[in-house]
C-alpha cells in the first residue's frame, strides 16, 4: 500500500515539517530530496520525532494552550 496524503492541501506543508525536522534533530538531508539512499534508522528517526511533534501540538490544542 502507498503512502497517501489524505488532505491533499497539506502536502506541502508537510514536506516543508519533514526538512525542519529532519534538520532539528541533526538528520543529513538529501539535496536531491531522493531519501532512498537514507539508512532506516535516520528516516525512522525524522518520521517519529514529526508524529511526537504531531500529536503534542494536538494534545496542547486539546488543553486550550
Amino acid at each position: 500500500m502507498k503512502n497517501r496524503t489524505i488532505v491533499p492541501e497539506a502536502k506541502a506543508a508537510l514536506e516543508q515539517f519533514k526538512y525542519e525536522v529532519a534538520n532539528e534533530i541533526g538528520v543529513q538531508v538529501p539535496t536531491s530530496g531522493y531519501w532512498g539512499n537514507m539508512t532506516s534508522r535516520d528516516c525512522g528517526s525524522v518520521g517519529g520525532y514529526m508524529v511526537k511533534k504531531m500529536v503534542e501540538a494536538y494534545e496542547r490544542n486539546l488543553a486550550g494552550k
